[in-house]
């Protein structure tokens, strides 16, 4: 019996070229596959929902989707075209972000206790306000405790510990609007309450996964954030401000919707999450990508 044995001197490195073969084509194939996924929620974008403004007064936009989109670096959570704003009533009034102090008390911005409004006539249908307002989170020394250890655990507790106290309403159509980060004890309203739009919700604070007294407010297309999709919003009269764009939401028109459409009117349903300390919403929500989230 003849046994032939046939060796070929190949260099040492060919022995690598099958793996990296392989991740040349799985990045082509992902490259192809996440450009279809963005062309499809491109082709698939909503038209924008035109609401009122939820505040009044002289506002900051922060992390806009007029700037990018998903502007809070993900769409997870209906969050692709939420909008952050912090109260500047006149130039300075809002303090600065830096090493010192490590953390300031929420009376010291002008956003904390701010009126929330109703943007549209709608119903209440999540309502929490038990969540503590924590002291800013506005020193780099702050701002990297936020991200690497309060952050993690706010995660963990499900996106009711990351959006703190808030608000959902109804807006019908298929359309919610979510308020974040309320004050606590500050809710005017419970579940089940029909409000008209300019009704006072609640007030802005600081509670949740928040840098600072501040507002985050989304449209969405379903009442759970877990499984909702942003949708887009305008708000009537001023559009969706550009990141430190400086916009002034008008009391007269707030005037003139209160007195077309008078006072909230209460639903007959079960008493609020708020009143009870429990919440409807489960999940969990990532960490913000800039200060204000």
């Amino acid at each position: 019996m003849v046994v032939t044995s046939i060796f070929v001197d190949f260099p040492y490195w060919w022995g690598w070229a099958p793996l990296g073969l392989w991740v040349v084509l799985a990045f082509g194939v992902n490259q192809r596959a996440a450009r279809a996924r963005a062309n499809a929620a491109k082709t698939a974008t909503p038209e924008p929902v035109e609401v009122a403004a939820p505040v009044t007064g002289r506002w900051n936009a922060l992390n806009s989707p007029a700037d990018k989109v998903p502007s809070h670096g993900t769409r997870s959570y209906g969050q692709a075209y939420a909008i952050d704003i912090v109260a500047e009533p006149e130039p300075g009034a809002r303090p600065g972000f830096g090493w010192w102090p490590l953390a300031r008390r929420n009376d010291a911005f002008p956003a904390f206790g701010a009126p929330l409004l109703a943007v549209a006539d709608a119903t209440v249908i999540r309502a929490e306000d038990r969540q503590r307002d924590h002291l800013s989170r506005t020193s780099w020394l702050a701002l990297g405790y936020l991200f690497i250890v309060e952050g993690l655990f706010r995660s963990m507790g499900g996106v009711r510990r990351v959006v703190g106290n808030h608000v959902i309403l109804d807006l019908g159509d298929g359309t919610y609007a979510l308020y974040a980060h309320l004050r606590r004890g500050s809710l005017a309203v419970r579940t089940g309450d029909r409000v008209r739009a300019g009704r006072q919700l609640g007030q802005c604070g600081n509670s949740g996964n928040s840098t600072e007294p501040h507002v985050h407010f989304q449209l969405m297309d379903d009442a759970d954030p877990d499984t909702a999709a942003g949708t887009p919003f305008t708000w009537r009269g001023i559009g969706v401000p550009h990141n430190g764009e400086i916009f002034e939401a008008s009391t007269g028109d707030l005037a003139a919707t209160e007195a077309a459409t008078g006072d909230a009117v209460t639903g007959d349903a079960e008493t609020s999450d708020a009143a009870t300390g429990g919440s409807a919403t489960g999940g969990a929500e990532p960490s913000a990508a800039r200060p204000a989230s």
